[in-house]
């Protein structure tokens, strides 16, 4: 199915350069994603390692690669060494083997802490109390190859849209108030929440980067 270009010009003028669109590209083929290249595309999300590293080589390299499924530890050692975000950051041992790996590349390597804010036991995610244990934990604060750079949330799959602006809301509440806290190792910068359904409830309530897929890439088989 060829990218929808028409609208992917259309949530590039919606996002007004305000908030970053990570093109969610997983199960898509090299050459879709190389033709939303061609326009312009540098972000792209991947939710599968194996598929993030066959892409990552055969795909120009200025690509800022997100991973935005939910990474087992044994894997991080694999996507180390190119991976621009890793997205669904929810335990500190997690970060502990994302420090590990990115320390033997002497980077320092971004992600964001997974808050849970939907009414679904299958979402992953910090609670506000997980959250504040992290943070304020010795071992964390160690962590100098990593480097918190936001949060990410996703909301409840709903027709709701007052429970899904709710559930949004309070994760922009959040950021604010950890936004002003010394932390160390981090820079709360970005807030990712939004994805096709509900990206526009998503930027009103203060997102500042969108996981779209399915209108750029049509629907998954």
């Amino acid at each position: 199915m060829p990218i929808n270009k028409e609208k992917y010009q259309q949530i590039l003028q919606e996002l007004n350069g305000k908030a970053t669109l990570v093109a969610v590209s997983k199960t898509k083929s090299i050459e879709d994603i190389q033709e939303l290249y061609n326009l312009g595309q540098r972000d792209f999300g991947e939710n599968y390692v194996q598929e993030l590293i066959e892409k990552e080589a055969a795909l120009p390299k200025d690509i800022r690669w997100h991973f935005i499924g939910h990474l087992q530890s044994n894997k991080v050692k694999y996507i180390a060494p190119f991976i621009h975000l890793i997205h669904g950051i929810d335990t500190l041992a997690l970060l502990k083997e994302v420090n590990k790996q990115a320390s033997k590349y002497n980077r320092t390597m971004a992600c964001l802490l997974q808050i849970y804010i939907a009414k679904e036991e299958t979402k992953f995610g910090l609670t506000e109390d997980e959250l504040e244990t992290i943070l304020n934990n010795s071992e964390f604060s160690q962590l100098k190859n990593v480097k918190i750079a936001g949060f990410m949330g996703m909301a409840s799959f709903s027709n709701d849209t007052k429970l899904i602006k709710k559930e949004f809301n309070y994760l922009k509440l959040l950021f604010n108030k950890n936004n002003n806290l010394p932390i160390i190792n981090s820079q709360l910068l970005i807030l990712s929440m939004g994805m096709s359904a509900d990206y526009k409830i998503a930027l009103e309530e203060g997102s500042n980067m969108v996981r779209i897929g399915s209108l750029l890439f049509g629907k998954r088989d």
